[in-house]
């Protein structure tokens, strides 16, 4: 049985993400009457829909039967997906990184980033990440009685953190969000490239413009830490040797792009949507004011509530059996985060945002191999920023409508107008 086509089309349209109650919708009855179904949307080769927590568990759990990157990792209609392979010279993915990649390769790029990213060595971070808080704390609070706070807190503090870790000065900070929201929101023409909505073939073009530009940016970024390393994040990149070789150009490109660009993208995402949500809950707001001790569990919950990368593709190396289905060698699979993380089998109340909810395994970083290898400093930016605002801000409430970015991929606010009193 296949998945109806109009629900099928939802699950795939970037505007369904940005707006959020008819793709709730359609993701709750997926979970309760058709939760491992074939969908086959308008424009789309046909994949296997994965809607429960339990599922995306045991996939995610076998590296080798379902790989990232034989398949496009990231959903693409098929005009897309051919202008990708043409441009690639037969590869899935216009960027060859850590997400995209399995087995070997995926474990030696791994290792390269690894060791910059362990708890100890994040752990060590928190003074200066700490004082950057509050720089930015500082200029919220000067803007008062309001600001947006997407736009003028929550974009800008993970990206001087991010940048600071890799190497990149302040000064070329502006043209690195630039290029992440390109990149990530290719389907919204406030933040893409064109500002317009183009068809599949000029989304493609442009990304291949925003690769183009990146790549020329980290070819310096090279040519400078090879000639004079520093213990910066990327100079171990740039100085990286697998098997006795530096990575090739696809890798080391790639590996930059992703750690520059995710690396603070999704915490930006978790941010504002945590706060959006404090500003709409009065009652949570004085909560956790009153008791502190509850940021870990505000964090988990912004987290989880916010899923800001809703889905990863799979492709099946083999045939083999999945929740009463048979999956034939080849198909793809689509894991959504979003729908996974709202599963009622897992989450009591799972529409209602409580950050006093018993700590159970969120997968908005995903799981096993190819789980996020910056969740920990994510979650060390979000607790520091939330100890500084509320330490220092008596009320917090919207002043407006908030927004949400168009995008299938990763997806969150763009605009939150708040308003604000400080102690």
């Amino acid at each position: 049985m296949s998945i109806p086509t109009e629900i099928a089309n939802t699950v795939v349209d970037p505007k369904a993400y940005s707006e959020g109650v008819k793709l709730d919708a359609a993701f709750s009855m997926l979970r309760r009457d058709m939760p491992f179904a074939r969908a086959e949307p308008d424009d789309v080769n046909p994949f296997w829909l994965v809607t429960k927590h339990a599922d995306i568990m045991s996939i995610e759990s076998q590296p080798a039967i379902f790989h990232n990157g034989d398949r496009p990792t990231v959903m693409s209609n098929k005009e897309g997906e051919q202008f990708v392979r043409a441009v690639t010279g037969g590869e899935a993915n216009l960027i060859r990184s850590l997400v995209s990649v399995d087995g070997d390769e995926h474990k030696a790029l791994r290792g390269v980033g690894f060791p910059a990213f362990t708890p100890k060595k994040v752990g060590a971070l928190e003074a200066d990440i700490r004082a950057i808080a509050r720089e930015f704390v500082d200029r919220m609070l000067a803007m008062g009685p309001e600001c947006d706070f997407a736009k003028d807190v929550a974009f800008l503090y993970p990206l001087r953190v991010i940048m600071t870790v890799l190497g990149v000065p302040r000064e070329d900070e502006p043209f690195m969000l630039k290029l992440t929201q390109e990149l990530f929101n290719s389907n919204d023409p406030d933040l893409n490239r064109d500002g317009q909505v183009g068809t599949p073939t000029e989304i493609a073009l442009s990304l291949q413009q925003t690769m183009i530009d990146l790549e020329n940016y980290f070819e310096n970024v090279t040519t400078e830490f090879r000639a004079r390393p520093r213990d910066v994040v990327n100079s171990v990149i740039a100085n990286a040797m697998i098997n006795g070789e530096y990575m090739n150009r696809r890798q080391l490109m790639g590996y930059y792009i992703i750690a520059a660009t995710a690396g603070h993208d999704t915490t930006s995402n978790t941010i504002a949507a945590g706060f959006w949500a404090l500003a709409e809950r009065p009652n949570v707001f004085r909560q956790l004011k009153a008791d502190p001790s509850l940021v870990n569990g505000f964090i988990e919950e912004s987290i989880r509530w916010a899923t800001p990368v809703k889905h990863f593709m799979r492709s099946a190396t083999a045939d083999i059996e999945v929740a009463g289905q048979k999956i034939a060698k080849d198909d793809w699979l689509m894991l959504s985060y979003h729908s996974a993380n709202r599963d009622e089998d897992v989450f009591d109340r799972p529409f209602e945002f409580d950050i006093t909810r018993k700590f159970k395994q969120q997968l908005a970083f995903g799981y096993g191999p190819h789980v996020c290898l910056g969740q920990h400093l994510a979650r060390l930016e979000m607790r520091i920023i939330a100890e500084e605002i509320l330490s220092r801000i008596s009320s917090f409430e919207l002043a407006g409508v908030p927004q949400r970015t168009i995008s299938n991929f990763v997806c969150g606010p763009k605009s939150v107008p708040v308003r604000f009193t400080v102690n």
